[in-house]
């Protein structure tokens, strides 16, 4: 669970530090103090999109830092190398010119990294959820994730990549007569041409080689005579050679008369033993150097063939001849199309055989899926004080898709004796409310996330509702850690831990702070929110009242 927020420079929060513990934590305060930038933190940190314009004016960069305590050895650690703890801390900084280092117990980690640890912590309900429910694109998802069919999907998924791969290859070889001739035209002209040059693999590369050797023929062979001389000598000169075997019978004479000499005599009769050597390379390269402007002009003659067709299939032999035996293939198939067409008939066959079996065997779990879900969805609307709601899960079958052969849509109806419609027909802005709290409080069973946070998700709600939508919420905290910004007295009134978002202005700039309140604390927001600005003695009564 979340057990430490500490934030800096986001937005109008210079610094704050919330602690948080378990149960029921409410946040409230007046419109626009900074209840949302303190969701943006928390997103932050668990990986979600970041902005420059989160920074506060003035710094040159944002940052946050959660810890998190009691957190399982989820498989995450081990796979990107962070060193696992119950408590994790994870840090984030945000820089203006974009960038942002991400740590996780001070191991640094992307941010796409970070957000696959984050899903796993903290589940964040917004005011959008609301939309996402009316789209019926995502129902199908709903489910899925109820029936945990993560394991069926992606079985399906395999075999629908087999049947999509058959029909484009199908497709490929389904051709009319016209263009299949036009195509082994080309093949077999294609063909032809490279066969006719005879390529060898690295051919090219061992001609440039050669060329350039012969056009610098000259050249060379100057500079290695130059360098035997230095070696041996020349009529007029001694070689190094002759050089060093002076200077090392020299040194050799004086050994006779103290030992000190013997090491440097050794190393004179290895120099020059190795300028030998060195100097019969030098020979061997000069003696072996043979040229002829007819090879010149025949290596010229062959690249321009090379050329020619690298221009068209290749950048070297290498990929010419790469590119003739993949034609080659594409003739042969093409020949023999009619014969290969009924090979991938049949194969497709089995493939969309095996693909209608997984489908099925998807739909089978969906539709288990679905009575239950709908069961425990209109129990929760029951305790929601929405008993007379109708709700069912509608499937209409549909040829093989990414998904699935299903479509799915939440219907329900929200008076007796209505008919069922799809849900976006049908809920007010309360309903709406109450069924997103149902669901996201019966998917959030199926996980093991362990904090839900919940962001003004009481909008449309009053009176009786709102009461049980508090008691819900209270109730969810009994097994998870529950954050909840509100605007509802009945909902702060049921919080373990109420926290009061304020904003001040202090020499010409806008803070907010965050303020753990006490009881008598309690009592004073309490009053603002059921009266406004205007506390009186009754607001003031009131609020007592709902907190005992």
């Amino acid at each position: 669970m979340l057990s430490l927020l500490h934030i800096e420079n986001i937005a109008v929060i210079e610094r704050a530090e919330i602690s948080f513990g378990r149960g029921f934590h409410v946040l409230t305060g007046e419109t626009g103090a900074g209840k949302s930038i303190l969701i943006d933190a928390i997103s932050a940190i668990l990986g979600e999109r970041s902005y420059r314009d989160m920074i506060r004016t003035g710094a040159d960069k944002a940052s946050v830092r959660a810890v998190f305590s009691d957190v399982p050895e989820y498989p995450w650690f081990r796979e990107n190398g962070v060193e696992y703890d119950p408590e994790v801390m994870i840090q984030r900084d945000i820089y203006l010119d974009g960038r942002n280092t991400c740590r996780v117990n001070g191991t640094p980690v992307t941010v796409t990294i970070l957000r696959k640890l984050g899903i796993q912590l903290i589940n964040i309900h917004g005011q959008h959820d609301s939309a996402s429910l009316f789209d019926e694109n995502n129902h199908l998802r709903y489910l899925d994730d109820f029936a945990e069919n993560s394991p069926l999907l992606e079985t399906y998924a395999e075999k629908f990549a087999a049947v999509v791969a058959l029909n484009k290859e199908i497709e490929r070889f389904s051709m009319d007569e016209g263009e299949k001739l036009r195509k082994l035209e080309m093949l077999k002209f294609q063909i032809a041409e490279i066969e006719k040059a005879e390529l060898t693999a690295g051919e090219d590369e061992a001609l440039e080689q050669r060329r350039k050797v012969l056009q610098n023929a000259e050249k060379l062979s100057d500079g290695l005579n130059s360098a035997v001389e230095s070696l041996y000598g020349g009529d007029d000169t001694d070689g190094a050679i002759s050089l060093i075997s002076t200077a090392q019978r020299d040194i050799a004479r004086l050994s006779r008369y103290t030992d000190s000499f013997d090491a440097l005599q050794e190393k004179l009769t290895d120099l020059m033993y190795s300028l030998q050597d060195a100097a019969d390379e030098l020979r061997a390269h000069r003696d072996g150097l043979s040229y002829s402007g007819d090879e010149l002009e025949q290596i010229e003659t062959r690249l321009d063939v090379i050329h020619r067709l690298r221009r068209k299939y290749g950048a070297d032999c290498a990929e010419i001849l790469a590119y003739l035996e993949n034609a080659r293939r594409e003739l042969d198939e093409i020949e023999f199309s009619d014969d290969h067409l009924e090979k991938l008939k049949r194969k497709l066959l089995k493939a969309e055989k095996e693909a209608w079996d997984a489908a099925y065997a998807l739909r089978d779990s969906r539709i288990a899926a679905a009575e239950t879900l709908s069961a425990r969805i209109l129990d929760e609307l029951s305790q929601l004080d929405m008993p007379k709601v109708q709700f069912s899960c509608q499937f209409t079958e549909l040829e093989l898709t990414a998904n699935g052969a299903d479509g799915v849509a939440f219907y329900m109806s929200a008076n007796a004796g209505e008919a069922l419609k799809p849900m976006s027909k049908v809920a007010s802005g309360g309903e709406l409310a109450r069924i997103m709290l149902a669901i996201k409080n019966v998917l959030a069973q199926q996980d093991q996330v362990p904090t839900l946070i919940f962001d003004e998700v009481d909008t449309g709600v009053s009176g009786r509702a709102a009461v049980k939508v508090a008691e819900k919420l209270h109730a969810i905290a009994g097994t998870k850690q529950v954050l909840c910004v509100t605007h509802l007295p009945q909902i702060a009134a049921r919080g373990d831990n109420h926290m009061l978002i304020s904003k001040s202005e202090r020499d010409g700039r806008t803070y907010t702070t965050v303020t753990p309140l006490d009881r008598e604390g309690r009592k004073q927001e309490l009053a603002r929110i059921i009266g406004g600005a205007h506390i009186t003695e009754t607001t003031l009564k009131s609020a007592e009242e709902m907190l005992q």
